[in-house]
């Protein structure tokens, strides 16, 4: 049997920062081909993707993942090198620990005690593991998940194990995530003498008249499951160190974090209209830059996720709550093929310095993915 520990340590040694993988892959293929998985990498640029599969038949359970993490930072700040692995006092340290090296161990430590007690599934399990979600996730889940399908690869459900839990094992499930719209406002004017503005055409009124419109929509009250969508201006810039100069550009970026109140596209187009409202008359120009980077989505309660629930409840005391709240994930492009849900470890400390997290979270997140695995081929999940 795989040891959930040992191979989480191992994993976290291999220093894989996006998009190096650092033989993270190596490690982890190594691991599920002792527990009789067939492994194939998928390379695309500079990213190196896995696909593991144990069985041939169906139904199809598979758990996705990345081993890609973020940079460490000031390293002389940490308590214990970052790509250590470093076991101490019940904690287990180093960048990935949370974030997801942890997680994946634990699932293939469950795998090895499915099979130990139950033998090969009457089914099949795979592993979608990624070294492109830390980053511009471009060559990594997307394009993975293109390729296995066109390979005739089907999935009835997909478990992600982002750390999902804000403080302790088994408080929540993932069962969406929002959708996100990256925004930047370019409005170029002419450059001119305060003094003189009829010669000149002042870029920043402008810029601040299409922000307010944006920024006084109250976009929705929320969505089932969804707290209410929002948008942040992050950035606005202009430039100019000249008292008396106007200036001839000035630049605003922005995101939106929306519910499934709204698509990207009617998102973008609310934009642009208020773009030429704001543009008429204006001597200038108004470019927009508008990219969704996902799609707001929930998976149904029920099924899977009360199986998750339940396994989650009888190994920590604690019944999760279903909630979509946080940051993005590749849940958002693997939705499109096969219900999803992410459930992991303790996300506290990830990307931060010291993270960190007990090994008795990976140990007894390891006996939650072993309900799991063993609850949907008794048909429990469906």
């Amino acid at each position: 049997m795989t040891n959930a520990v040992d191979l989480a340590r191992d994993l976290i040694r291999a220093p894989s920062v996006t998009p190096d993988d650092g033989t993270a892959m190596d490690v982890l293929a190594a691991a599920l081909e002792k527990l009789g998985f067939a492994c194939t990498r998928y390379p695309f640029g500079e990213v190196d993707n896995l696909y593991a599969r144990l069985g041939t038949e169906g139904p199809v359970l598979a758990f996705a993942g990345h081993t890609d993490v973020v940079p460490t930072g000031d390293e002389a700040s940490w308590t214990r090198a970052p790509f250590s692995g470093d076991l101490k006092d019940g904690i287990l340290w180093g960048r990935g620990a949370a974030d997801m090296k942890g997680a994946i161990a634990a699932f293939a430590a469950a795998v090895g005690q499915y099979k130990a007690e139950q033998g090969d599934p009457p089914g099949s399990i795979a592993f979608l593991i990624t070294g492109d979600e830390e980053g511009p996730a471009l060559d990594g889940t997307v394009r993975l998940m293109e390729a296995v399908h066109a390979a005739g690869e089907r999935f009835d459900q997909v478990l992600v194990g982002e750390p999902t839990n804000p403080n302790h094992l088994g408080e929540t499930i993932k069962i969406g995530r929002r959708g996100s719209l990256n925004g930047v406002i370019t409005v170029t004017g002419r450059q001119g003498h305060v003094a003189y503005p009829e010669l000149a055409a002042n870029p920043v009124p402008v810029l601040l008249q299409l922000l307010d419109r944006l920024l006084t929509r109250e976009l929705d009250t929320g969505a089932p499951h969804f707290q209410p969508s929002n948008l942040e201006v992050t950035s606005v810039d202009v430039g100019n160190t000249a008292h008396n100069v106007i200036p001839g550009k000035a630049t605003a970026q922005f995101n939106i974090r929306f519910n499934t109140a709204h698509k990207g596209d009617d998102l973008k187009r609310w934009i642009e209209d208020e773009a030429k409202a704001v543009g008429l008359g204006y001597a200038g120009k108004i470019d927009l830059n508008l990219a969704v980077t996902g799609e707001a989505f929930l998976s149904k309660p029920g099924g899977f996720v009360t199986l998750l629930q339940d396994a989650a409840e009888a190994e920590t005391g604690r019944r999760p709550a279903l909630t979509t709240g946080g940051g993005t994930s590749d849940a958002r492009f693997i939705r499109n093929y096969a219900p999803v849900c992410e459930f992991g470890l303790v996300g506290a400390t990830m990307h931060q310095i010291d993270e960190r997290v007990p090994a008795a979270d990976i140990d007894t997140l390891t006996r939650i993915y072993a309900r799991v695995i063993a609850g949907f081929f008794a048909g429990t999940g469906k």
